[in-house]
């Protein structure tokens, strides 16, 4: 009681029902995304061990066509091709269902309306904005932008003694999950500033002030990009750096009425 009275005590918010089902539904979709890399990786490194490169890009149309007339010498190197290359299959057929599943689900939901707006932004569309909104929940909760990037783990740590201050590597607090979909959204930001036919499609009935926040963060952000790998900074530090400011456009773009 004494906690309460001094307003040391912060409210909690408990996310309902149908928000639980849609994090475990994105939580899914995420765990598959993983166990796919993990098994690409292990097909790879199979033909790589017995002397076989795919010479253009890996995992399209064209490489599936390459894999499917792939034939090992050994019956039982064979053997083992065919059970990777039927994992790879079932986890692409497993993920395509939970996208359609995500994208339908969010539509019918509270956070459409949430997730709509940040799509209005570069680099996040109906996955990561249904990431985004499942793991952060309320952006409302947050009173100041700082304090999402510092929710998701972006900020750098502090090492402080007396009148020392060293910052260093970021705190990886929070959601990893909604960490890593900035920082991909992040890499989007590289190019100069442009709104394409898919942005515009994105941001068809969209508030007016959305699409105005979006314009500031592609402008903002790109400038950031220059001027972090002008000064040599390595392009996954940059990306980081990127993706805290970023995280700052979404708390905005979220509140928008």
């Amino acid at each position: 009681m004494r906690l309460l009275l001094a307003g040391k005590l912060h409210a909690v918010r408990v996310p309902g029902p149908a928000e639980e089902g849609l994090r475990d539904l994105v939580r899914a979709r995420e765990d598959v995304r993983v166990d796919l890399m993990r098994a690409r990786h292990r097909l790879s490194k199979l033909l790589l061990r017995h002397g076989l490169r795919f010479e253009a890009r890996a995992w399209t149309a064209r490489h599936a066509q390459w894999l499917a007339q792939v034939e090992l010498a050994e019956p039982t190197a064979q053997a083992t091709l065919l059970d990777y290359r039927g994992a790879v299959d079932g986890l692409v057929h497993r993920r395509d269902g939970l996208d359609r599943a995500i994208t339908q689900s969010v539509a019918t939901s509270d956070w459409a309306p949430q997730a709509g707006r940040l799509r209005c932004l570069r680099g996040i569309d109906v996955l990561s904005a249904a990431g985004l909104c499942c793991e952060v929940g309320d952006f409302a909760r947050f009173e100041r932008a700082g304090q999402l990037a510092s929710f998701v783990g972006l900020v750098p740590s502090e090492d402080s003694t007396g009148e020392r201050k060293r910052r260093g590597a970021i705190t990886k607090t929070g959601s990893r999950h909604a960490r890593r979909l900035l920082v991909e959204a992040a890499w989007h930001y590289r190019k100069p500033p442009r709104t394409g036919p898919v942005l515009e499609a994105r941001q068809s009935g969209q508030p007016a002030a959305a699409v105005a926040i979006s314009w500031s963060a592609q402008q903002r952000l790109h400038r950031t990009w220059r001027r972090l790998e002008q000064r040599g900074k390595p392009r996954n530090i940059v990306a980081v750096a990127v993706a805290r400011e970023l995280a700052g456009f979404c708390w905005s773009i979220a509140r928008t009425e």
